[in-house]
């Protein structure tokens, strides 16, 4: 599959961001804990030069352990601050405003020298659609000021959040880049639903998804669809799934479409298991 997805509002967003950089004290980046590197925008790195940095592992919950490990200490050492978060359920939120207030003692330092106290922190959280930017938002901020949807797209323009006293966020629509130079990029921003699925072949992206998952997690699929033995070719597997589930069309045979839209679901919600789709190398 070839991806190149680039709405008129994305470079509307984008401009947007770089108009406002110059407001903000650091730059907070959501990522998916899946596919960090698949969820990150390069443009970011670029947008954010000279401001200090806190990488958000998101949905770190849906990834697997060891996957969080490793890339924590890859980001770590690219001299970011990094924090595993599960924004559903408010795991690993707490410790979000003292890691801003440490990524920032240097600003805070020097305002405190020029007689500047009490001004809080300036913040732009920034990510891919689908990240989950506003559920973050909703349970850092600790109410509901940001829209949120289980869809790409959901955040139109600019807000600023009051968070406390000491931290006030940014909003911003989420970006992506104008082309996936890596076809797997796009392949595993369409696995995690950053790409609206009406405009991709579900079943295709499906066929690639249980390819890596009979290599990585075999058990993953064995213990979800009750599989024994050895495992098949993708579209076997697929077949298989299709005929557990009684995925059926009229007439008896497969329901590729829905067979494939329920495997992304139970992906995509962790009923599969913890699965991380990519590793630092």
């Amino acid at each position: 599959m070839h991806f190149q997805w680039y709405p008129g509002h994305m470079t509307k967003a984008k401009r947007m961001m770089q108009e406002n950089i110059k407001l903000i004290d650091i730059m907070v980046e959501l990522l998916d804990a899946r596919v960090p590197l698949s969820s990150r925008n390069p443009d970011i790195d670029q947008l954010a030069n000279n401001k200090f940095r806190l990488v958000i592992l998101n949905k770190a919950d849906l990834a697997d352990e060891e996957g969080n490990r490793k890339w924590e200490e890859y980001f770590k050492e690219k001299g970011l601050y990094v924090l595993r978060v599960n924004s559903q359920k408010g795991q690993g939120i707490k410790n979000v405003k003292g890691t801003i207030m440490e990524a920032c003692k240097a600003k805070i330092e020097r305002d405190r020298k020029r007689g500047i106290k009490n001004r809080p922190i300036r913040a732009m959280v920034a990510g891919i659609p689908n990240v989950g930017k506003s559920t973050f938002i909703n349970s850092f901020a600790g109410k509901a000021c940001a829209k949120t949807g289980n869809k790409p797209g959901v955040t139109k323009g600019k807000q600023w959040i009051k968070i406390n006293k000491d931290v006030e966020l940014l909003d911003t629509p989420g970006i992506l880049w104008p082309k996936f130079e890596d076809q797997t990029v796009g392949l595993h921003l369409a696995m995690i639903g950053s790409i609206k699925d009406e405009i991709i072949q579900v079943e295709e992206i499906t066929l690639h998804l249980l390819e890596y998952l009979k290599e990585r997690y075999p058990d993953h699929l064995r213990k979800r669809y009750g599989f024994t033995g050895e495992l098949k070719a993708p579209v076997d597997i697929l077949t298989e799934i299709g005929e557990i589930r009684a995925c059926k069309k009229q007439g008896g045979e497969v329901d590729y479409e829905k067979a494939a839209a329920l495997v992304m679901e139970d992906f995509r919600s962790g009923k599969m298991g913890k699965i991380t789709l990519e590793f630092p190398e």
